[in-house]
């Protein structure tokens, strides 16, 4: 017999992490975001532990880009797009 998940701990886990990456974000910020602004009260442990969990690994792939070739790579691409979508429409 396995034994059940509980996502109550999981959810303090991942509550804490995120305490610990972003100390600036208050938990409000954190619920929030994570659902969207859905209603928590019928949500199930399970639903809530992977809503954080998408959100923390969203949150850790977005970062501050600092060099400035970088930058300026993303603004040029950027402002290529349409002419990159019609080549792609072409092949």
């Amino acid at each position: 017999m396995s034994k059940q998940p509980n996502y109550y701990k999981q959810i303090i886990q991942v509550l804490d992490r995120l305490h610990k990456a972003h100390p600036k974000y208050n938990m409000g910020k954190h619920l929030s975001t994570a659902l969207d602004e859905s209603n928590l009260w019928g949500i199930a442990d399970r639903e809530l532990l992977f809503a954080l969990q998408k959100y923390e690994i969203e949150l850790n792939m977005d970062f501050n880009h600092t060099d400035d070739e970088e930058i300026d790579e993303i603004i040029k691409n950027g402002m290529n797009l349409g002419r990159m979508f019609f080549e792609e429409e072409e092949d």
